[in-house]
């Protein structure tokens, strides 16, 4: 691979991995008003024999986003759990080589059906201004059903990342020297 195409992959993986990681860092800061509301019904009722109509709602929202905007994220730093128990025998290269094959066999063509699927329902749920029923506090569903066309376009620029990812190790017979830290806890 010449200089300049070896470039061009270079500022792609970075520009994915850095989309990845900062929309991972920011979805992070939602884990706090999740627990606030949380500990707040669990004090309003145990303590004060008071439950609230809205906390369990806003709590199971905050979950699914925090879980599905993560994902992204989580590809990045490879906290997928991966059943390598063959895998890990095999050469960089032909680990390159079985990951890019199943990046385009199942992981580009899943996302984009789910991308398509998950569109078409988020329209729909705001067009018709869908509320949770099962809740008497009716909280809107539309803000929600958004996250699932955004946290599926985050997965897929991560999988792109990581497909050239596939494609350096391919050509050069070495891992993609890592971008965005060592990947470890003292990381996070």
């Amino acid at each position: 691979m010449d200089g300049e195409r070896y470039f061009k992959l270079s500022a792609a993986i970075r520009t994915c991995d850095t989309i990845s990681l900062w929309s991972g860092k920011i979805v992070g800061w939602l884990i706090i008003p999740m627990c606030l509301a949380l500990s707040y019904e669990v004090l309003v009722r145990y303590v004060f024999s008071s439950p609230t109509v809205w906390a369990y709602d806003v709590t199971f929202m905050l979950y699914g986003t925090h879980f599905m905007l993560g994902a992204a994220y989580t590809l990045l730093t490879q906290g997928h759990i991966r059943t390598d128990f063959l895998y890990r025998f095999f050469s960089l290269r032909t680990r390159a080589l079985i990951d890019a094959f199943f990046y385009g066999l199942f992981y580009f063509p899943g996302l984009l059906v789910f991308l398509w699927i998950g569109w078409k329902f988020t329209v729909q749920s705001w067009v018709l201004k869908e509320r949770i029923v099962t809740s008497p506090w009716l909280p809107p569903v539309y803000p929600l059903k958004t996250v699932i066309p955004i946290a599926l376009i985050l997965l897929l620029i991560q999988g792109i990342s990581e497909l050239g990812k596939c494609i350096y190790t391919i050509i050069y017979n070495e891992e993609y020297p890592n971008t965005w830290g060592t990947g470890g806890y003292e990381e996070i």
